[in-house]
Formats: structure tokens, C-alpha cells, sequence
């Protein structure tokens, strides 16, 4: 793991910059929150504190590969001609519910509305594995991410959008040696 801390704790920043950042209207000062936690070797922990308003400011800085101007474009999305955003706004104007359910013997992946957030779960306990990812965002969220183009997701739209939430634990996964951990509060530091 020595040979790519760098590389992971730029990944994981980017990631966490990228997927998961959330605010609160009253306090300027939330903060996006990212703790990566090995138990192998030494131990290595990794942490991220970024206020948004920082992220809000250097993504639109950020120019690489499919990353421009605070939009990253969908690989082929637009050849294949598929309206995501429409297709969210169908899921967010729909009940809630349990919209796909995969169950084996060792992985159980589940996709559901609640409550307006979109939730994902995936459980894999196959070959003596213990892996497991929760993903929780709010629909509103996820309409501001594809408020602009259907082949691109504008993640200055999102930072602002976010603005409106609290204090929120975004992901959760626990992969054999390593758990991450994303969220947002007012803290500038990970307890």
C-alpha cells in the first residue's frame, strides 16, 4: 500500500469531491469529510477535510480527461442516446420503493427511494469475503448532478444544491482491509 498512498489519497479526494459532497444552508463552513482505514501493515489512515466552499471554488479549476469546468462528461451516454437525467426525474417522481434487488448465495445488491434519497447497498460475503458499501443521496442531489446536458454531470451544481442539507453520512464500505468512510458536517477535523 506504501507504493500508492499518494495515489489513493488523490483518488479518494477526487471521489469524494466528485460523488459525495454535502452542505447546509445556515453554516458556510460545512465541511466533506473522507477517512480511508487499513488494517493491514502499519495501519494506514487517511483522511480528507475539505470545506465546500474551497471544493465549490477549485473544481471548475480542475481541468483533466473527462473533468472540464466542473462537469465531467459520460463516456458514451450521448451515442447511446439515453436521457439520464429524465430518467431521474421519473425515479425522484415515483413512490418510494425497492427498485432492483440482486440476491446469490454471496452478494445481495439492492437499489431503492426512500424517504427522497436514493440508496444503494451492496453486500458481498462470498469466499470468506466481508464487503459492504451503503450509498445514501438525496434525490435533490442527484437532480441538481444532472441538471445541465444528458451526457455530462455538473458537480458545481451539486456542491450548490447540497447547500440546503445537514450534517450526512454519504457512504460506507468495509472491503476486507480497508473501510472508507464519506461525509459532511460543520467540523474542520475527523474525530
Amino acid at each position: 500500500m506504501r507504493r500508492t498512498q499518494a495515489g489513493s489519497a488523490i483518488a479518494f479526494f477526487v471521489v469524494a469531491l466528485c460523488f459525495t459532497p454535502l452542505a447546509m444552508a445556515a453554516s458556510p463552513d460545512m465541511w466533506l469529510h473522507v477517512r480511508v482505514e487499513s488494517t493491514k501493515n502499519d495501519g494506514e489512515v487517511v483522511r480528507v477535510n475539505v470545506p465546500l466552499s474551497l471544493a465549490e471554488k477549485v473544481i471548475p479549476l480542475v481541468n483533466a480527461d473527462n473533468l472540464r469546468a466542473g462537469k465531467i462528461k459520460i463516456g458514451d451516454i450521448h451515442d447511446a442516446d439515453i436521457d439520464l437525467p429524465g430518467i431521474l426525474a421519473a425515479v425522484r417522481d415515483t413512490k418510494d420503493g425497492e427498485f432492483v434487488t440482486v440476491q446469490s448465495k454471496s452478494e445481495n445488491v439492492r437499489v431503492a427511494k426512500e424517504k427522497g434519497d436514493l440508496l444503494i447497498t451492496v453486500r458481498d460475503e462470498g469466499h470468506g469475503k466481508n464487503e459492504r458499501v451503503d450509498i445514501r443521496i438525496p434525490m435533490t442531489i442527484v437532480d441538481s448532478l444532472v441538471a445541465g446536458k444528458k451526457d455530462e454531470l455538473d458537480l458545481v451544481a451539486m456542491l450548490k444544491a447540497l447547500q440546503s442539507h445537514g450534517d450526512m453520512k454519504l457512504v460506507s464500505v468495509v472491503d476486507g482491509d480497508e473501510t472508507v468512510g464519506i461525509w459532511i458536517d460543520s467540523k474542520s477535523t475527523i474525530e
